[in-house]
């Protein structure tokens, strides 16, 4: 290889070095909580307008969003399905003082594809029947809305009688598309992804928020943030009535603070 051509080269890898700094300054890089992946594209062309920034999202489940940022996966905001994953981070000195807040809190729901609209059991009536072979929830150990799952299913009484009919997905993301795509005839999946849904195939239940522990969702800045700045505005976007408004359209509930 030439001198010449050498350098070209060096110079070429040091431009390109640069450019995550620079380059990344109109990006946001979001690990999304499975559940809230369909809300946060709605939200995202009203952050655009507003700061001119694009987000970057990537949805999964908290437990493997954890696990990645621990690992230093190159993120600026994680908005989880939790709040003990956030504070953990916290605690291990991985955020940006101050940032982290509950943006919402989920709700479950029972989906099951089949039902006739007509369906008037309640919700242990139809966990009790032998009419669906299996039962999608998240992974109890990964994902929050998995380890509500499990809770209320205990409380009704029904955690061992549905052991051997249990499909688990790695987030509530994937146990969506379980009952979605008739591997499982029935679901415990977070209700903003059923009022995401314009025609839903069967009937779905709310279930009782007293059956299990409050899903409180809460979001941090990263403190390897590339863009600080706009994560800092899109955490701020967040608590604003805009977003709040697209949330709660979504089926979240917004806390008071």
């Amino acid at each position: 290889m030439s001198g010449g051509r050498a350098r070209t080269i060096l110079v070429l890898l040091s431009a390109l070095a640069a450019v995550p700094a620079g380059g990344r300054a109109n990006e946001v890089r979001v690990a999304v909580a499975a559940n809230f992946a369909d809300c946060l594209e709605t939200l995202a062309p009203g952050f655009t307008e507003i700061s001119g920034c694009r987000l970057v999202i990537s949805p999964g489940s908290t437990g493997r969003h954890y696990a990645q940022i621990k690992a230093g996966a190159p993120f600026d905001v994680f908005l989880a399905a939790d709040r003990q994953r956030p504070a953990l981070l916290e605690e291990e000195g991985l955020t940006a003082p101050g940032t982290r807040f509950t943006y919402a809190e989920g709700r479950l729901a029972l989906w099951v594809p089949a039902a006739g609209p007509d369906e008037k059991r309640t919700v242990t009536e139809i966990l009790q029947s032998d009419e669906y072979d299996h039962l999608a929830i998240a992974n109890p150990r990964l994902a929050p809305y998995g380890q509500a799952a499990k809770q209320a299913l205990k409380n009704l009484g029904l955690w061992e009688q549905v052991q051997s009919r249990l499909v688990t997905g790695q987030s509530v993301g994937q146990a969506w598309q379980f009952v979605a795509s008739g591997n499982a005839q029935a679901g415990l999946v977070a209700l903003p992804q059923i009022l995401a849904v314009d025609h839903l195939r069967g009937q779905w239940w709310k279930i009782d928020p007293p059956l299990h522990e409050p899903i409180l969702q809460q979001a941090v800045v990263l403190k390897n943030a590339t863009n600080l700045e706009g994560a800092l505005e899109f955490l701020e976007f967040l608590k604003g009535d805009q977003a709040r408004m697209i949330m709660i359209r979504f089926g979240y509930l917004i806390p008071e603070n």
